[in-house]
């Protein structure tokens, strides 16, 4: 049994609160700098940039490990709180000044595939913005050397105090993000000041968060919008400017005013038409996803609106109900009341959107949203149609997709659980018996999203038991947009003669009419070669599965296990489009999958520069304390924790994100949940390691039985989504979250115990090399972070799972009970 020992003050009380406190600066920095990011560049270069920043993380190990050279806790005692605000101090410092640096780098996503310099500039930006996560590790990996008897709670600490940091990153959020950000590094100085016990080490804390402070008005760590986003072009107009701007969760709005040459945004606009639409303003996202205000005086001019493809499901059939899912700026229920519905459903996810255009722009747009015929939502679009039962003649699928982000395949890692198989059969059983889906988008060249839009229809019809889906879809093209509808029934013959004569007469082309057979040759617009007609027909043969198994891009159907719908890559193209990429085909690359790719090769050299190959020579170095464990078997079981904690958690947050249908509450609450009850966990961990036998063997079997908890725990995650999907689809957001923590929790806390007891039994028997054990989970984490993604893309989020399962036993039999001492 282990005996009571005297703990001194820091650890007794202070430290674990300062390690709570970094832990919660540092990730809810890590959230915000990702919204900072997603500015500067796009939300999925966001991800990856801070994904391998993270390196930072096991940077820490090396240098605590070169530091300490094996020496113990003794050495360390004496220092310990001088070195420990010194790294709280500089997390703080180095997280401003990294804004300064980042933006100072000419890192550009979407020319990757042309300029070779780019990567150069990728790897600069992770290691400029790995500093301040190196130091804020460096203070876990330091009390954790200082103070190994008491790992477990103070990795405790540090979960929960992560935990926290999410809940505070969404507070922060409604802040501008460069002033959030000062505001979260401020728990850097809180954590030094906490630790120090010298009253001028207090002052000079005092003095740095007076510095920080001072900066948090500054306009200079505010993010800029990439050149190529659809704000920053706009911006280039004469007298063009920002109107208005909110800032929130959901990211930074902001209406753009350009009173001299106003915005004309109406995809799919007919050439016959020859008249002049309504001036506009335009509502962008993060500086990108355009989305437009409408300027109205009066009744809805009917004109220009009829003049666009997405009109064609109102000539096919009279819908009295309409709902939009993804309302916006208010296009498409503007579109829906000029040509004869009668009542209008307008679901935004984004409550501060809705109330721009509803409040702040409510004069500009002729009331529209306060029209008696419209009812505004604000909920996720796929969520709200799971929840309310409720028929409608027509649903419109609103999309918010830049031309460029989505020409140049940025959005490919990017979950869109509205575009799946599954989501059409949502929105089939909430149609009316004549009702109609209708979807419009922008058309690329060779055709990806459009045969995969389609190939996803047809798939949703087959599973319901259609033999023939070529009655139930229609689709027409312009030059520049395609719209697709998607029937409950078949389509009749009065009403594929309305959308023929509707597309002749405003000439446009049919892509797939039921019953018509359509010559490619005979278009307006012609495309050589007719890749669009030729696949659209070949999807909706017996022969639709061959043709997806053979086309150059995967337009292989989303599903919810695979909710990618911006996935077009294809490895075996690769070295065509390569050849190509010199004539106007980089585009055709997709560089948001490229940069996964990218990202993980540069992850692998920049590990073993930071972390492992110094490790590895300190490791040789340090030959006289008796190891229990082998360095090589210290090494993957610490590996395969930290790439398995990582897995679980990434791909939780994503199925997660599907049962609550609210990505922010999901998101928030499952990645504090997570955390929180990993935390526990840890803290159980340490409380046993109080009351039982301590044994290099005792936390062996115990570690077993943590992994086995995980896999029930895994088992009762599964079982409980698939319940709640299934029965608790209608209930409110807050139930389903919480019923989605119920899911969550056994396994959490189960996977809170391993990586703390391995790191107890590591120092108890050769606590100089706890910092290189540090150091190598971090390192795993930022792989996982990346191979996450791969791996969902590739074979899904419950094959993830089932890999990060496969680690977590790999890990217990890696460290057997009855170990070598060599």
């Amino acid at each position: 049994m282990a005996g009571r020992v005297a703990v001194p003050d820091e650890a007794g009380r202070r430290l674990p609160f300062a390690i709570a406190l970094i832990s919660a600066a540092a990730l809810a920095y890590q959230l915000l700098l990702m919204r900072w990011l997603a500015i500067e560049h796009w939300h999925p270069f966001a991800v990856m940039i801070i994904s391998l920043a993270l390196l930072g993380h096991g940077a820490s190990g090396t240098w605590l490990a070169v530091w300490l050279r094996g020496r113990g806790s003794e050495y360390l005692a004496p220092r310990f709180e001088g070195v420990f605000v010194a790294c709280s101090l500089l997390f703080a410092v180095t997280a401003a000044l990294a804004l300064l640096a980042a933006r100072a780098i000419p890192f550009n996503g979407l020319e990757l595939v042309w300029d070779p310099r780019q990567l150069l500039w990728l790897g600069a930006l992770y290691l400029v913005l790995a500093v301040p996560f190196s130091f804020a590790a460096s203070c876990f990996g330091l009390a954790f050397a200082r103070h190994g008897a008491r790992i477990p709670a103070l990795y405790g600490a540090d979960l929960i105090g992560a935990g926290v940091g999410a809940l505070v990153a969404l507070a922060l959020a409604w802040l501008p993000t460069g002033r959030g950000l000062v505001l979260a590094a401020l728990g850097g100085v809180w954590a030094a000041f906490l630790v120090s016990r010298v009253n001028w080490r207090r002052i000079v804390a005092l003095l740095v968060a007076v510095l920080l402070v001072a900066l948090i008005p500054a306009k200079v760590l505010l993010p800029q919008p990439n050149p190529y986003k659809g704000l920053s072009k706009a911006l280039l107009l004469p007298q063009a400017h920002v109107a208005a701007q909110r800032w929130g969760p959901y990211g930074w709005m902001a209406v753009l005013d350009s009173p001299q040459v106003p915005l004309r945004y109406a995809p799919g606009m007919s050439l016959v038409f020859a008249g002049e639409p309504p001036a506009q303003r335009g509502l962008f996202t993060d500086g990108d996803g355009l989305s437009v205000i409408t300027h109205r005086t009066g009744a809805p001019p009917r004109e220009w609106l009829d003049s666009m493809t997405s009109a064609l499901p109102y000539h096919a059939r009279q819908p009295r109900s309409v709902l939009v899912l993804g309302a916006g700026g208010g296009m498409d229920v503007l579109q829906a009341l000029a040509l004869g519905a009668g009542r209008v459903d307008a679901v935004e996810l984004s409550a501060q959107r809705l109330a721009m255009v509803r409040d702040d722009e409510a004069h500009y747009s002729g009331q529209l949203y306060r029209d008696p015929r419209v009812r505004t939502v604000v909920a996720e679009p796929r969520a709200h149609v799971r929840a309310d039962r409720r028929q409608h003649d027509l649903i419109v699928l609103a999309g918010g997709e830049s031309f460029a982000s989505g020409g140049a395949g940025v959005q490919s890692a990017s979950e869109q659980y509205a575009l799946t198989v599954e989501a059409m059969g949502d929105y089939l059983a909430r149609l009316s018996p004549t009702g109609t889906i209708v979807i419009t988008r922008w058309s690329k060249q060779p055709p990806r999203d459009e045969l995969k839009l389609v190939a996803t229809m047809a798939r949703a019809l087959r599973l319901q038991g259609v033999a023939m889906p070529s009655q139930y879809i229609a689709a027409i093209r312009n030059w520049d947009a395609s719209t697709w509808l998607l029937s409950r029934r078949p389509f009749t013959l009065a009403e594929v003669a309305a959308m023929a004569k509707f597309a002749e007469a405003r000439g446009f082309d049919a892509v797939q009419l039921p019953g018509v057979r359509i010559d490619p040759a005979n278009n307006l617009h012609v495309l050589d070669p007719p890749y669009l007609f030729d696949g659209t027909h070949a999807l909706l043969s017996p022969r639709a599965e061959q043709y997806i198994d053979d086309y150059k891009f995967m337009i292989e159907p989303a599903s919810d296990d695979r909710p990618y719908f911006g996935h077009y890559f294809r490895w075996r193209s690769l070295p065509e489009l390569w050849k190509l990429r010199g004539e106007g085909s980089a585009v055709l690359l997709d560089s948001g999958y490229l940069l996964l790719v990218a990202a993980l090769l540069q992850a692998l050299p920049l590990a073993l520069l930071l972390v492992l190959l110094p490790l590895r020579v300190l490791a040789r170095g340090v030959t006289s304390q008796p190891v229990a464990l082998s360095r090589t078997r210290a090494a993957a079981y610490f590996t395969a924790l930290g790439l398995a904690f990582l897995l679980i958690e990434i791909a939780t947050l994503s199925r997660l994100t599907l049962l609550v249908g609210h990505p922010l509450l999901a998101a928030t609450a499952g990645l504090a949940g997570v955390l929180l009850f990993a935390g526990a966990g840890s803290l159980q961990a340490q409380q046993w390691l109080a009351r039982h036998d301590a044994s290099p063997q005792a936390i062996a079997l115990r570690i077993r039985w943590a992994v086995r908890a995980i896999a029930l725990g895994l088992l009762w995650q599964l079982a409980m989504f698939a319940i709640t999907m299934e029965f608790a689809a209608s209930w409110p957001p807050a139930a389903r979250t919480l019923l989605g923590l119920v899911g969550i929790a056994p396994m959490a806390f189960a996977m809170g115990m391993p990586f703390p007891l391995g790191l107890a039994r590591l120092a108890r028997s050769a606590p100089g090399f706890v910092p290189w054990a540090w150091g190598l989970n971090g390192c795993a984490s930022v792989l996982a972070a990346i191979l996450a993604l791969l791996l969902a893309m590739a074979f899904g989020l419950r094959a993830t799972l089932l890999v990060a399962l496969v680690l977590y036993v790999f890990a217990a039999w890696v460290w057997p009970v009855k170990a070598s001492d060599q």
